[in-house]
Formats: structure tokens, C-alpha cells, sequence
């Protein structure tokens, strides 16, 4: 510990015991390897340290698999208030050798290697999705004369987002992802209509479950061409699997962007008695560009799960 002349300290502290950390306000904390760290040292012990002063932490760390650190990397990302987040990959560090780099990916395992060096959140259980970074490596594109495009819409309820992925029919690559919530009804439906001309798009698929009905009717309405898709256990597990093959085999490049390989990623399966499976996101976190995705994939591969309920 340093103390200060005017009162203050800087302390540098271990966190193999959490109750260690407990105490005094703090103004800013910097918790360095926090993915290594026990959970409970931060929701226990440093968070409401920083309460009384208004204070503020920073996380740095490694990736560990999918943990409470990616669970706070995902606040940042998703933009949530008072967060930020960003990666700082090994290979990007000027200061060592490109043969140092090559030569670690030659000896160290791949799943080690992409944590190590790439600062990917990798978990070597495995998740739903396989081989999601191989596939974002896209930049999202213009339309082009001549291509031809189909989108996936995963319409927003309260605090959700609408999302809309478009996809190009030939390639099966993503050249587009929008993704919003809490705008009023009208201005959904104008943009949703935007991306609907401005792909020139043979076909929208949109969920027909809840707000998605009258979501299709009123563009319906305005002429476009809609493909109702109704959510259920059955469809869903579905469209979840094609997709999960699409991944698998290499079928489909989608945008590198991090909330879509965030959800990708955290995207979990749950067994049922029945022996079919459930998928849904994480609890606290979103599925909506994956059900985009999905649904879009679905529409592009011409698959004939699609309900419609009258």
C-alpha cells in the first residue's frame, strides 16, 4: 500500500480470498486477470466498496471460457448503461514478433491458442454453435445489381430487440444486420420497410408470435412480400438445427460483429425429457440475432416448417 499525502492510497491486493476485499469505499478499482478471479470478489466485495463513492472499476483479463467476465464483456457490448467493452488481441501487439505468434499457433492447441493470442471467449464444452469465428469474418455489404436477398425478422416484445438479418441468396453470406428496440410502431414498420426496398428482397420472413402479426399485416398491406413464421418448440428446434448445420459444415459466413458472435456463442441447449431440446440464451442476456439468423437461413434454404395460424 502507498499512502498518500493528502489521505488517499493505492493498494495492491489479492483476490484468492474475497472476504479479503472487503472494506473501505473505493474511487477505482482495476482488477487485473478478473476471468481467474472468484465471482463473489467483485458482486461481494469490490462492487459495493465502489457504491459510496460513486466509484468505478476497470476488468482486465484474459478470456476463461464463457464466465462472469463474458458475462460483463456482454454488458459492454450490448451498450448497456454505464458499460463499454473492448478486445486488445495478442496479434495486434506491435512489440512481438510475428515468428513468436506463428510459432505459439504451431505449438499450442487451438482452443488455447484462440484464448491465448486472439482473445476469444472460447469454452471447449462446446456450445450450440460450432466454428462461429471461422464464419464472422464479414464486413456488411451494399446491394449489388443482379443478386438477389432474403431477411429474417425477429420482431421485439418490451425490453427485446427487433432484428433484422438479410442474407444473400447465392453466396449464403450476411451482408446485413439491423438491430433496435424501444422505437415507436410506426417507425418499425418504416424500418422494416426501408431494408425490404432497399435489398430489392424476394422475400421477408417475419415471426408472426405476439407484435409480429400485425407487424406482417401492415406491410402486407404496402405491398411487400411477407412469409409469416410461428415460433414454436417444434419450429424453432428446427431452424435452430439447420442453422447449428449451416455453422457446422461451413455453409454460411455471417457479419464480424460482436453482439451477433456474442449471442452465437452464449446461444445454450437444454434436453427434455421428450428427448427434443429447448434453446434460449443465457438467463439476463438475448437470442433475437440468432432467431434473425435462423429464421433468415430458414427462409433462404426453403425449408417447409412454416406456420401459419389463422
Amino acid at each position: 500500500m502507498v499512502t498518500l499525502p493528502g489521505g488517499g492510497f493505492v493498494a495492491v491486493r489479492s483476490a484468492d480470498n474475497p472476504d479479503s476485499l472487503r472494506g473501505e469505499g473505493l474511487d477505482y478499482v482495476v482488477m487485473d486477470e478478473c476471468a481467474f478471479m472468484q465471482k463473489e470478489a467483485w458482486t461481494e466485495a469490490i462492487r459495493p466498496a465502489l457504491s459510496d463513492r460513486l466509484g468505478k472499476a476497470l476488468f482486465i483479463s484474459t478470456p476463461k471460457g464463457r464466465n462472469w467476465f463474458w458475462e460483463n464483456y456482454q454488458r459492454g457490448i450490448n451498450g448497456e448503461e454505464g458499460w463499454q467493452s473492448w478486445t486488445f488481441p495478442t496479434v495486434n501487439n506491435p512489440y512481438i514478433e510475428a515468428s513468436e505468434i506463428e510459432a505459439a499457433k504451431r505449438d499450442l492447441p487451438e482452443l488455447i491458442f484462440r484464448q491465448e493470442y486472439l482473445a476469444e471467449f472460447v469454452d471447449d464444452s462446446g456450445g450450440v454453435f460450432r466454428r462461429v469465428q471461422e464464419a464472422a469474418i464479414l464486413e456488411a455489404q451494399d446491394p449489388q445489381e443482379g443478386r438477389q436477398y432474403v431477411a429474417g425478422v425477429d420482431v421485439a416484445s418490451s425490453i427485446d430487440f427487433t432484428v433484422v438479418s438479410v442474407l444473400d441468396a447465392e453466396s449464403k453470406e450476411m451482408v446485413y444486420m439491423d438491430r433496435f428496440n424501444r422505437v415507436d410502431y410506426p417507425v418499425l414498420i418504416d424500418r422494416l420497410e426501408g431494408t425490404y426496398h432497399r435489398y430489392g428482397l424476394t422475400s421477408m420472413v417475419v415471426e408472426a408470435n405476439s407484435i409480429g402479426r400485425p407487424v406482417i399485416d401492415e406491410l402486407v398491406t404496402r405491398g411487400l412480400n411477407i412469409v409469416p413464421f410461428t415460433t414454436t418448440s417444434a419450429t424453432k428446434q428446427t431452424v435452430i438445427q439447420n442453422l447449428q448445420n449451416a455453422f457446422e459444415n461451413g455453409l454460411i459466413r455471417v457479419l464480424d460483429d460482436p453482439v451477433l458472435i456474442g449471442e452465437l456463442l452464449s446461444f445454450e441447449a437444454k434436453r427434455n425429457a421428450s428427448g427434443s431440446f429447448s434453446y434460449s440464451a443465457p438467463s439476463g442476456m438475448h437470442d433475437d440475432c440468432v432467431m434473425s439468423l435462423a429464421i433468415a437461413w430458414h427462409g433462404l434454404s426453403g425449408s417447409q416448417v412454416i406456420l401459419w395460424m389463422d
